[in-house]
């Protein structure tokens, strides 16, 4: 058993990213609710809606990226 090096650093590139995209997709979330609040009734509401789509598109490629990480570093420790 013998480790993929060259995977390994692969693997560990997209895990720094993964933990950006972890930070990111929340904070999103949470600015598209604040800003449905703040724009309640008004014109610009729909900047809002566009805020929450674009942070639930987010999240949705956080956890395909996650799995698809873990998958990544799991045949670059147990060379699969």
């Amino acid at each position: 058993m013998s480790t993929n090096y060259n995977l390994l650093g692969k693997g560990l590139r997209n895990l720094s990213i993964l933990l950006i995209l972890f930070i990111a997709s929340p904070i999103s979330l949470t600015m598209g609710f604040k800003a449905l609040k703040k724009f309640d009734n008004t014109p610009q509401e729909y900047i809002s809606y566009l805020i929450l789509i674009v942070a639930a598109i987010i999240i949705i490629f956080t956890m395909y990226f996650a799995f698809k990480t873990f998958n990544v570093l799991l045949k670059a420790i147990f060379n699969n």
